[in-house]
């Protein structure tokens, strides 16, 4: 059975999305709803529900433990609120070793470095314990902090998707990026 991975940064713990801290992220959600809305899926009607986030935190979980996905929550280590998240889904093992990643952090906190504190950090583990050779990350043209965010993190760009990803309840370019391992 794989560790449940925690994470220091000098402004957060990173710990994996699981039934016992689904509260946190789901106080999260609630407080940051309007801020996330444009550059996510449209959501269920019962989303933003303990039950709902408990569920997602179980498949989290599991997945996690089946090797397909890793989600980490940032928690601020002063206030121990969730700040920030950073997950690594469609895990492939074997020739390919790459996943994608998504992210996001507090409103309140855009522009402070903490996104880019966050994601540094969960990249260093998925490529030294996860042995990932390659972390796929795309955004929306019209999304300049996350290509700053993006470029910053040394990701290149990769390409153009046209109308990729149903994003608020449109479909939506996207502009495709990669982060190659450096030690591979």
């Amino acid at each position: 059975m794989p560790t449940s991975p925690l994470i220091a940064t000098e402004r957060a713990l990173l710990h994996l999305l699981t039934p016992e801290n689904a509260h946190l992220a789901l106080a999260f959600h609630e407080a940051n709803r309007k801020h996330l809305e444009p550059w996510e899926p449209q959501r269920a009607a019962d989303f933003h529900s303990d039950a709902s986030f408990r569920s997602m935190a179980e498949r989290s979980r599991s997945a996690f433990l089946a090797g397909t996905e890793v989600k980490f929550i940032a928690v601020d280590r002063a206030s121990e609120r969730m700040v920030a998240s950073c997950s690594f889904t469609n895990i492939v093992k074997g020739p390919l070793m790459a996943c994608n990643m998504g992210y996001s952090v507090a409103r309140v906190l855009q522009g402070q470095g903490l996104m880019h504190e966050v994601a540094s950090a969960a990249i260093r583990y998925m490529f030294e314990v996860q042995g990932m050779h390659r972390v796929m990350a795309n955004h929306m043209p019209s999304n300049v902090r996350s290509e700053r965010l993006l470029a910053r993190l040394g990701f290149e760009r990769e390409g153009y998707a046209r109308a990729y990803l149903k994003i608020a309840g449109q479909w939506q370019d996207m502009v495709l990026n990669s982060l190659i391992n450096p030690g591979d």
